[in-house]
């Protein structure tokens, strides 16, 4: 029995080895996700290039951080600086999330009726589900500060939190990652922009994202 189990103990270890492979080599396949965590500070994420670095820590810490992450947040013009569209920096795709599926094969693709980001496929960096419409808590408002098409809104109207830095007073638009809201209608169903961010602190600390059903997430795409 002894002989026996010395024969069959280091096979199953190889099996183990081998099961374990596909986790890993589909971590470093992912070139898509929604945020677990936000910086914690509201629509201040240190600004876009913050944003970026909060996508590759967690990139790295799941195991893909090979690529170059880039944040899907526009910015608008201000203080002689031109506007930034979240669509210009993502790259060509295609994208898929930690699971293997494909979010969209191109930037058109992504921006139109056929993208595949649903509830179920707008996962996290740890392939995890994040709460929507109708779970406790909700945090299916994910920052975009964009248009429909992924472009940036004009100066004006704040619709950034001050392009990323503010955690008091603005609004940034956020879109719908389960694409369910109050209302049967577009903007309720869209991903990237469903309504401003509001709150009695301001607009933007984390506590008014919350109140409407936000937690500072945002989408990370692989730009590589």
């Amino acid at each position: 029995m002894r002989d026996f189990v010395k024969l069959v103990s280091p096979a199953c270890f190889v099996l183990a080895v081998v099961a374990a492979a596909p986790a890993l080599a589909q971590s470093a396949d992912t070139s898509f996700f929604l945020t677990s965590n936000g910086p914690g500070k509201g629509g201040d994420l240190g600004g876009i290039a913050g944003a970026d670095r909060h996508c590759q820590s967690l990139a790295q810490a799941a195991g893909a951080g090979a690529k170059t992450w880039r944040a899907y947040l526009s910015t608008q013009a201000a203080d002689g600086q031109p506007a930034v569209n979240a669509k210009d920096r993502i790259g060509k795709g295609p994208w898929q999330n930690a699971k293997g599926a494909v979010i969209a094969k191109d930037v058109a693709d992504l921006h139109s009726a056929n993208n595949n980001m649903t509830k179920q496929t707008a996962l996290s960096e740890k392939g995890e589900v994040i709460n929507g419409r109708g779970d406790t808590p909700n945090r299916h408002d994910v920052l975009t500060g964009s248009q429909p098409d992924g472009t940036a809104f004009a100066a004006g109207d704040d619709r950034t939190c001050k392009n990323w830095t503010s955690s008091t007073q603005g609004s940034a638009m956020v879109g719908h990652s389960d694409r369910q809201g109050l209302r049967d209608d577009d903007a309720s169903k869209s991903w990237n922009s469903s309504h401003p961010s509001r709150g009695s602190d301001g607009g933007c600390s984390q506590n008014d994202l919350k109140s409407t059903g936000g937690d500072g997430l945002f989408y990370c795409f692989a730009a590589n």
